[in-house]
């Protein structure tokens, strides 16, 4: 069966200059990304450069346009690059009269790659590239004051291998209330899921059941939830209504906000980046990716800012030591310099890594080792119980540990989520440029400024009112009910402007509940409810968290009542996120979801979109519908 990608339309809107004639004339070069059917691409990464040396770099806004400014004429080379779409470069040569608007569509996919070229509205041309092509010839068109060169590239190709791990999830189960009222949990803001079952659908696969956590799908997203109140870290947020994939079951939100933080109040920050730089690290989407991603972030630096660079390949090695942010040009020199060879030895890199960051250590700041890394560490780490005392007393002194996972074939996902648990920090996967701008530029508060630890959540439920009730997610993030007491441990952190959002499915009494039951007790006596457990309270939602620099937990207690209604805007979207998680899961719990309603509920409470991305999760659940469909028609779905 043939395969045919979703495709990628770029506009280039013209060269507008400012002196014609003039070899050195300034203008702008600007654009739009948009789907064939005309819907614009939000994350699109964008790049002018001259033969290895980058100009500039931008990513495609909500409305899916990019621009350069302060342009010379010359010979350039523009790339545009999103997840799962073949990346294009364009030699462009701009004349004296500037550029004619060009029009490209590229179709990428397993067996076709199609390249319209066009100078005006009324001309096109199609270019077929065979699957095996290595090197498809330029389709050279002539523009009004100047030629324009397209050439397609073919991807740098690899030997195929996948080693990639992931940690088995069993599936929270529905509990009685009478046997068990209690739901206890650490929060989680990891991300990695969402981006990794982005790259999975763009390469035209379905993930494997275990890389999908429902949870880290839905906090990939932002909601409107009420801001903290002055002095609180966060605010709590509940809502409940009829469950979308079964109306006779509730479905109850519970929402945290963090403390926003403007740039103005950002502490000084003291990073050490731990990079990979071993040969498995030699992709374009890995070392490269995180090249060009650390660039974007120098040129947020303050001077008040330091950073290092420490790299692990065979042997570590401190490649930048701690430099002020306002010395640019000798932290884009360490970060240009960085090349891929030899094996792994992370266990000695993270060891020099916190090293470094305690001999910088910023007592009123930010202090972080970020590592960058496929998760392949398979040289010199004596074991991982040792790496994980090392990570842990440095948690204790302050020195947090954030981990970003690169590359395909060789992601050890369930390790790095490990590592970056124990140090306090979050965990993203970089699936693009535009993924590794939003976790480490555009939403750097959340990544790096910790505003509470040890956040744990407990929920009683009211047998009067909830007959059994399911957390969905989580589940590598259970927690036994006396631990929510206990401030010895550990649990998730929350960073500034980051939500969190549980969903639980709630069926009420006297619903039937599918799957065994227990049979009745012999020797227990059955507890008579009190006048609480008379009211209309659904639920009562208690939190404990602890101070950045605190060892004391202190306590919130929410009561929750149920509402009558349609769904409200974030249980609408997050139920759709839901739905879609469970779904690439094949979950047993998914009632009456399907593709269809998944995709519906996105549309509907889409809501504010000012990023795109909400744009782009109506697309995925398309895309994940196709690719379901076909693999339940597939020659081997039949046997």
């Amino acid at each position: 069966m043939r395969v045919l990608w979703p495709a990628l339309v770029i506009c280039l809107l013209g060269f507008a200059s400012q002196q014609p004639g003039s070899v050195n004339e300034v203008g702008v070069v600007s654009g739009v990304v948009v789907d064939t059917a005309g819907g614009v691409i939000p994350g699109a990464t964008v790049s002018l450069r001259i033969g290895q040396r980058v100009e500039q770099t931008v990513v495609t806004n909500a409305r899916g346009e990019f621009r350069f400014e302060k342009v010379r004429a010359a010979t350039y080379e523009i790339d545009v690059s999103l997840s799962g779409f073949t990346t294009l470069t364009l030699k462009v040569t701009v004349g004296q009269k500037g550029l004619t608007p060009l029009r490209l569509v590229l179709m990428t996919g397993a067996l076709e790659e199609r390249v319209i070229v066009s100078t005006d509205s009324r001309r096109e041309r199609m270019l077929e590239t065979p699957p095996a092509a290595a090197s498809p010839e330029p389709a050279v068109m002539a523009g009004r004051g100047g030629g324009v060169t397209q050439l397609p590239i073919a991807p740098q190709a690899y030997a195929p291998f996948n080693t990639e791990a992931y940690d088995k999830i069993d599936e929270n189960r529905f509990h009685r209330v009478a046997d068990d009222p209690l739901s206890t949990f650490s929060i989680d803001v990891d991300t990695a899921s969402y981006s990794n079952v982005r790259r999975f659908l763009n390469q035209g696969t379905l993930p494997p059941a275990d890389a999908v956590r429902v949870e880290e799908l839905v906090n990939y997203f932002r909601f409107p939830y009420k801001d903290s109140q002055e002095g609180a870290p966060f605010s709590v947020t509940t809502e409940v209504s009829a469950c979308p994939w079964n109306p006779r079951h509730r479905l109850a939100l519970i929402g945290l906000q963090a403390r926003r933080m403007t740039v103005e109040r950002t502490p000084p920050r003291n990073l050490v980046f731990l990079l990979d730089v071993s040969g498995s690290m030699a992709p374009p989407d890995k070392l490269p990716l995180v090249k060009t991603a650390m660039r974007m972030l120098a040129d947020t630096l303050n001077p008040s800012d330091r950073v290092a660079i420490v790299v692990y390949a065979g042997a570590s090695g401190l490649v930048l030591p701690s430099t002020s942010g306002e010395r640019k040009a000798e932290i884009q020199k360490a970060i240009a310099d960085l090349q891929p060879g030899g094996s792994t030895n992370g266990a000695q890199g993270i060891q020099l890594a916190y090293d470094i960051a305690s001999r910088s250590f910023l007592k009123e700041g930010i202090n972080r080792v970020i590592l960058a890394t496929d998760g392949d560490f398979n040289v010199g780490v004596t074991s991982q119980g040792e790496l994980i005392r090392l990570i842990e007393e440095k948690r204790e002194r302050g020195i947090f540990l954030s981990v970003l996972g690169v590359g395909t074939g060789n992601l050890k996902d369930s390790t790095m989520e490990k590592l970056a648990d124990k140090g306090n920090g979050n965990y993203a996967y970089l699936d693009s440029l535009h993924e590794a701008r939003r976790v480490l530029i555009a939403e750097a508060g959340a990544t790096l400024i910790t505003v509470a630890k040890d956040v744990k959540i407990q929920v009683e439920f009211n047998p009067r009112t909830v007959g059994a009730y399911k957390l969905i997610g989580y589940e590598n993030r259970i927690l036994q009910h006396q631990d929510f007491n206990n401030d010895k441990k550990d649990a998730g952190d929350i960073g500034a402007g980051h939500t969190v959002t549980a969903l639980y499915e709630i069926i009420p009494p006297g619903e039937p509940l599918e799957g065994p039951g227990v049979d009745p007790l012999k020797y227990q006596q059955s507890v008579k409810p009190n006048a609480a457990a008379k009211s209309d309270e659904l639920m009562t939602v208690k939190l404990r968290y602890k101070q950045p620099d605190g060892d004391t937990s202190k306590l919130i207690s929410v009561a929750v009542r149920d509402r009558e209604g349609e769904l409200t805007p974030n249980l609408g979207f997050a139920s759709a996120v839901a739905e879609f998680g469970m779904l690439l899961r094949k979950s047993e719990h998914k009632g009456h979801a399907t593709w269809t309603t998944a995709q519906e509920l996105a549309r509907r409470y889409r809501g504010e979109d000012p990023d795109g991305y909400r744009a782009e999760f109506v697309r995925l659940v398309e895309l994940a519908a196709a690719l379901d469909a076909q693999s339940l028609t597939s020659p081997q779905s039949r046997r």
